[in-house]
């Protein structure tokens, strides 16, 4: 084989195992960075549970309240708080 050869044969072995090189990081990077989205949705949608089964819980509360305590709506008055309405 000629000089010519064996360095077009070198440079284009070099060539390819530098792309399979670089496909295979390539590949592992955006496995992870899919694996971190994973990870940050399934936060979400338990902090969003946990939300939810708070705002369930503060609304039975106050259904529960609501049947313990007389409550009127001091708007209706047509005054502030701590006012007495015009008869």
């Amino acid at each position: 084989m000629s000089r010519a050869s064996k360095l077009t044969l070198l440079g284009t072995s070099l060539f390819a195992a530098g792309t399979v090189a670089f496909v295979h990081y390539q590949q592992k990077a955006e496995k992870e960075a899919m694996h971190q989205g994973v990870i940050r949705d399934m936060e979400q949608q338990r902090i969003k549970k946990e939300r939810q089964l708070d705002f369930d819980l503060q609304r039975e509360l106050e259904a529960e309240y609501k049947k313990v305590q007389s409550v009127r709506d001091s708007t209706a008055d047509g005054g502030p708080p701590g006012t007495t309405p015009p008869r």
